[in-house]
């Protein structure tokens, strides 16, 4: 027997870990075919359908929730009342409680990795200014291939002076222009709402296929927008990418971090990309309209009107009392 709040959270709880389960396992089936449609997309369009397809579940479930499960408990569901909850309601409710707090959980050991990481840079390091640089670029004094964009809201070049001599002026210039493409794509920002995002089970990551190829497309993003159209920028960032390799292996980053060379598997198909094919110039930023963004407003209004009518709450308050018994 639970008191009126609590069965509205174990519902809620129930309720999400139900649509995430169903709406994952869909994301699931469909990934391949997903994957093989933004292969013929170009990398920036294919990193964001990808980026979509891996928010979808967390995203529909959250809506279901807060937009329908909540009001419909709260308008139809008598007050003051307490109500035998079923066996399967409360397993529901545990599982989605538990794949809640592992990605909560997750996510906070990444941003304190990510925190620490950055303090330890600064304090063995020194910031100073490069040119083309608007913020100070945090320098590390040892011989490590580290060259990499760290941090969300604030983020912060990490460039070693190790690299610094390895790499040439139009190299480094090639490798830097790779990193503030990150950054405007907050890349960063990105892979924090793949951590917050659960799995479909405690523990069970099915999609992580999903999100290692929206990595490898970011990566070639930022290699377009780096390259700009440009061949021969397009060799020297190749070249940079190729004399990072050769210093070794870099230090261990943070997840919540993007490297010029972040994966060595992908080294090769980046390098011959570059070299072999036409650099994709950035595209013109599209601005929506105001009669455009209007339509989308009042469409989004409409939406929100039919599922707080009466007979959809009353649907969906029918579908939460089959799931407490």
């Amino acid at each position: 027997m639970l008191p009126y709040l609590l069965r509205l959270l174990c519902l809620c709880l129930a309720s999400f870990f139900v649509l995430n389960v169903a709406a994952g396992l869909l994301v699931r089936i469909s990934s391949k075919s997903t994957i093989r449609f933004a292969e013929s997309r170009t990398p920036r369009a294919a990193a964001r359908l990808l980026l979509a397809l891996r928010l979808l579940p967390f995203a529909l479930a959250v809506l279901f929730v807060v937009g329908l499960c909540v009001p419909s408990y709260l308008w139809l569901e008598p007050a003051a009342t307490s109500e035998r909850v079923g066996p399967i309601c409360a397993t529901l409710g545990l599982l989605g409680a538990a794949t809640l707090l592992i990605s909560v959980v997750r996510t906070a050991n990444a941003l304190f990795a990510s925190l620490r990481h950055n303090r330890l840079c600064r304090l063995t390091g020194s910031e100073t200014r490069m040119p083309g640089e608007s913020s100070p670029v945090v320098l590390v004094e040892n011989e490590a291939p580290l060259l990499a964009m760290s941090g969300m809201l604030r983020p912060r070049l990490l460039i070693s002076r190790g690299v610094l001599r390895a790499l040439s002026a139009e190299e480094l210039d090639a490798a830097l222009r790779h990193e503030h493409a990150h950054r405007t794509s907050r890349d960063n920002l990105k892979r924090l709402l793949i951590l917050l995002a659960p799995d479909i089970f405690p523990f069970v990551r099915p999609l992580r296929s999903l999100e290692r190829t929206w990595s490898r497309f970011a990566e070639w993003a930022a290699d377009d927008q780096a390259a700009a159209g440009d061949s021969s920028r397009a060799v020297f960032l190749a070249a940079a990418l190729v004399q990072v390799a050769r210093m070794g292996s870099g230090p261990s980053l943070p997840f919540l971090s993007t490297s010029l060379l972040a994966c060595d598997r992908d080294l090769s198909a980046r390098v011959d990309r570059l070299l072999h094919t036409t650099p994709i110039a950035p595209a013109q930023t599209w601005q929506p309209r105001p009669l455009l963004r209007s339509a989308g407003l009042l469409l989004a209004g409409c939406l929100a009107a039919f599922l707080l009518a009466p007979p959809t709450l009353s649907l969906v308050h029918e579908f939460l009392e089959l799931l407490l018994r």
